[in-house]
């Protein structure tokens, strides 16, 4: 990232501080000889069991955990608003595209030099996703590499190759719907953007940038209309279905056999091993088709900050230390068999590969291809300082894709005015 920008953003946040670090209800310091309180909001799946794991293990800090919905689904607005309230939880969950937002809106403490000490655990270009300014704001629990679900007896019965590119993908589309009327290959989600934000960033889009001391954006740029025109066709042609992700229509077409794969991420392991245990054994995982040279984009990811709120900033970085860092966190996690995390820190994959079971996949050794994926996931990538606008505005118009209302390649017009004005508007210099 630009420094000249991320230093804009975060002195942007800087001037909020004050007002948000109010005096009410805000987490105190526990009183001397008592156990220090650590409040914790999330909804990442096997929080619970590291929660429980981590007050088990340790006297001095115990963590009061509340599962909120997930950021997109309300969690973000709660911690905004708790944030403004000055009753924030300590410690909250935060993914990578919408960290700028927060440290720009003063929700952040800078932690850097609190977490010095396992920086160097982190691959260079993950933990400078959590950098602001030069300052660490987060600590990045898991990588979200993108990954292709697929029903393994039906394809391999049916005598479809799994798609390597996305031609591919088109051409074995059109050979499930004609296997089945009523199947269909995959899902377009007109309700999370995020998927369309990591199939453009794995076609090398790069939607943020630096030019001299101005924000460059590009969410129209050719990748990434590409990447829109691809979805639409295979909308119009009826190739793909058209479904809120995580639904229970999306849910009840798998259960059917009317849906035939997922285009995900790593994460979606645990959750189609969660909701779908009748189906074990036929499913198997691939990487992602591509467009030509093997490449993934980044869907999602947690991190983990400590809110300005907070009066127990050193115990507060404790916590986010074990819960991104320990082997303990993570056999927590993964052996809860909801979670299928691939963690961060490269040396605590081998404890992810162990903890997790991967008998609905057949066995398949998932983890190796979770590794293969995070390596080819495409450089160069920056989130801009208004994510959670860019998703809105996303979201409001896919809604509208179904119905013929406006079309892919028209949505990416009328967010990137929308997203320009939204900079503007926060007093950011955007290049024209």
């Amino acid at each position: 990232m630009g420094r000249t920008l991320a230093v804009a953003a975060a002195l942007a946040g800087m001037s909020l501080l004050a007002a948000c670090g109010g005096e009410s209800a805000a987490p105190a310091a526990a009183p001397a000889g008592q156990p220090a309180t650590v409040t914790f909001w999330g909804w990442a799946k096997g929080t619970q069991q590291v929660v429980d794991a981590f007050n088990k293990s340790h006297k001095d800090i115990q963590i009061t955990f509340e599962e909120i919905p997930s950021g997109n689904a309300g969690g973000y607005a709660k911690f905004a608003n708790a944030v403004k309230a000055g009753n924030a939880p300590d410690v909250m969950s935060i993914e990578y595209p919408q960290l700028p937002d927060f440290v720009n809106q003063g929700a952040l403490q800078d932690i850097s030099a609190e977490v010095g000490d396992v920086k160097a655990k982190y691959p260079a270009n993950v933990f400078s996703l959590v950098e602001l300014g030069g300052k660490a704001w987060s600590l990045p629990m898991d990588a979200a590499p993108q990954v292709f679900f697929y029903r393994k007896d039906l394809f391999e019965a049916n005598k479809i190759e799994v798609p390597k590119t996305w031609d591919d993908f088109r051409a074995a589309a059109e050979k499930v719907k004609k296997a089945d009327g009523k199947a269909r290959i995959a899902t377009f989600f007109p309700d999370d953007p995020s998927v369309l934000t990591a199939l453009s960033w794995q076609a090398g889009a790069k939607w943020f940038g630096a030019e001299g001391d101005a924000w460059k954006v590009s969410i129209d740029d050719e990748a990434t209309k590409k990447v829109a025109g691809y979805w639409q066709g295979l909308v119009e042609d009826d190739l793909v279905k058209v479904q809120a992700s995580f639904s229970q229509e999306w849910n009840a077409a798998f259960e059917d056999n009317s849906l035939w794969g997922y285009v995900g991420a790593n994460w979606g392991a645990g959750v189609m091993k969660g909701n779908h245990a009748g189906q074990a054994g036929k499913w198997a995982i691939a990487p992602v088709p591509n467009w030509g040279t093997p490449a993934s984009g980044m869907l999602g990811g947690t991190t983990f900050g400590v809110s300005a709120n907070s009066k127990n900033t050193k115990a507060a970085v404790e916590v986010i230390k074990w819960l991104t860092g320990s082997e303990e966190a993570w056999t927590a996690r993964l052996s809860s068999g909801t979670s299928s995390g691939f963690p961060a820190i490269p040396g605590l994959v081998p404890v992810a590969q162990k903890s997790f079971d991967a008998s609905f996949y057949g066995g398949q050794d998932i983890y190796a291809l979770f590794t293969e994926a995070y390596g080819s996931i495409q450089p160069g990538w920056t989130w801009g300082p208004s994510m959670v606008q860019v998703l809105t505005a996303f979201k409001d118009s896919l809604g509208k894709v179904s119905t013929g209302g406006i079309t892919i390649p028209e949505v990416l017009e009328s967010v990137q005015q929308a997203t320009v004005a939204e900079i503007k508007g926060r007093g950011l210099n955007v290049a024209a």
